[in-house]
């Protein structure tokens, strides 16, 4: 096949054991049709955009067809799920392959929802057109707000029917990430794997991931630590912008530190530690208070998973990873404080900064105000609209800022901090919702468009943002979120 769309594979994850994965080819479909490309990206990786929306492009991306130069497989992993333990695996996605792109980085390309593998346990491995339209906007918006995140290159119509709770037109997306290695990838080899597949497992990663530690004296202990770092940061960035992950599985958990498996995410409207949007999680153990605290158990899964690797003597193998774990709790801590400080203009470190904040969350809290118009607010100095800044509390609060803003050396300064950091908009839930209806029921992508291009620059604090910027309605809430599968 000429290869004008630009494919530049090299699929080093297909050299690894045959444990880890299985060839698998994705299942053809009926009749595909291209809902939506993103054509940036596309380009970003080396892929002729044009070419995609042939025939021949939406082919491939419906997986009827294979490039030349593409591996595909099914990766195996096992993974913690609302904390019991399974045997897992790529259920309904296939790895295409790795594409080397212009700048020599190295991304997987991944169908989500491309047919039955041998880890689909019963599934059908398809997927519906609305949580794979939905993926894309959350995913995009993600990326805009500069969190690590996997990406969405392409969503493909079917033209055949998913059955779910009824007939759903079904839908192939096409997933861009540095890698799909996962917390689960490791705890499967330590458990299936033989003499080896752990360490080959961990010294790929290292090898994709975090080359410099490759000569550090205890390079396994180093990538343990080099996790925790990235996942310290990632968490902070979810939790600076109301961000509900919803599944924290150590099986959607990465090495590389991105998020990814948009399943029953959602963004926080009012500011509740508790906030659970997930319809599936009962206990609350993924509500957005505990996100940080169930990075650091998935995480701890991860040091146990390699324990072998870090030392021959287990004794002192838990010693090292007990010592690396116990820095995550102050590397978040760290990260969140910093991007706090940022969302209220603070450059300076001050000691009662930590206790400006927590007044401020704990006002924000009590009286149920929107998490990110609060900021937004704050920061292009408009105090209207929420019952909040009527209150005595915030009032005596806001009097405290401004007079720990005069500590900073310029308050232009403070501003430009506080827009580069707060953003003017989320992708609120039922905007969100709004869109998928549009596509699903109506057949139209205006608005989808629409609210991705305002989304595409969050900071922009432009007018035609202004009204997406709304909070739902009363009839709107509580909002809940679905899986997917």
């Amino acid at each position: 096949m000429t290869n004008t769309i630009g494919w530049n594979f090299d699929n080093s994850y297909a050299r690894l054991p045959q444990l880890f994965y299985t060839s698998q080819n994705p299942t053809p479909v009926r009749s595909p049709d291209l809902l939506v490309l993103n054509s940036e990206l596309a380009e970003s990786l080396g892929l002729n955009a044009e070419e995609l929306q042939t025939d021949q492009g939406i082919a491939i991306l419906a997986g009827n067809e294979t490039p030349d130069g593409a591996s595909p497989l099914a990766q195996a992993y096992a993974g913690h799920q609302f904390g019991h333990f399974n045997m897992l695996g790529d259920g309904r996605a296939v790895l295409l392959g790795e594409q080397i792109t212009p700048q020599g980085g190295r991304v997987d390309i991944q169908y989500k929802g491309s047919g039955r593998t041998p880890y689909s346990r019963g599934g059908d491995g398809r997927a519906a057109i609305g949580p794979m339209l939905r993926e894309y906007i959350i995913s995009e918006a993600m990326h805009a707000l500069r969190i690590p995140t996997t990406r969405s290159l392409a969503v493909v119509a079917t033209g055949e029917p998913v059955i779910r709770e009824a007939d759903l037109p079904g839908a192939i997306l096409t997933r861009v990430a540095a890698s799909h290695l996962r917390v689960g990838t490791f705890q499967f080899a330590a458990q299936w794997g033989k003499d080896g597949d752990l360490q080959t497992l961990a010294d790929y990663a290292i090898e994709r991931h975090y080359p410099a530690v490759a000569t550090s004296e205890n390079k396994y202990l180093s990538l343990l630590q080099e996790v925790i770092k990235r996942q310290a940061v990632l968490v902070a960035q979810w939790q600076l912008v109301g961000f509900i992950h919803g599944v924290m599985n150590t099986d959607n958990m990465t090495i590389s530190g991105e998020t990814i498996d948009y399943g029953p995410c959602a963004f926080m409207d009012t500011y509740d530690q508790a906030t659970v949007f997930s319809s599936i999680d009962r206990q609350g153990r993924y509500a957005y208070g505990n996100q940080p605290y169930m990075a650091g158990w998935n995480l701890t899964r991860l040091a146990e998973a390699i324990l072998p690797l870090l030392h021959e003597e287990e004794e002192q193998a838990v010693k090292l990873a007990e010592e690396s774990l116990a820095n995550y709790s102050d590397l978040f801590k760290e990260n969140w404080l910093k991007g706090m400080r940022a969302k209220l203009g603070l450059l300076k470190e001050v000691t009662e900064d930590e206790a400006l904040i927590g007044e401020l969350l704990e006002t924000m809290q009590e009286h149920k105000a929107d998490y990110t118009n609060t900021f937004r607010a704050l920061t292009i100095g408009e105090l209207e609209g929420q019952e909040l800044f009527q209150t005595e509390r915030f009032l005596k609060w806001h009097t405290q800022w401004q007079k720990r803003l005069e500590l900073e050396d310029s308050q232009s300064n403070s501003q430009k901090l506080m827009k580069t950091t707060n953003p003017a908009i989320i992708p609120r839930n039922h905007q969100v919702e709004a869109a998928l209806e549009a596509a699903e029921k109506r057949g139209d992508y205006e608005v989808m468009k629409r609210l991705l291009h305002v989304l595409s620059d969050p900071y922009a604090y432009s007018a035609e943002q202004t009204e997406y910027a709304a909070p739902p309605a009363p009839s709107n809430r509580p909002y809940r979120t679905f899986c997917g599968t």
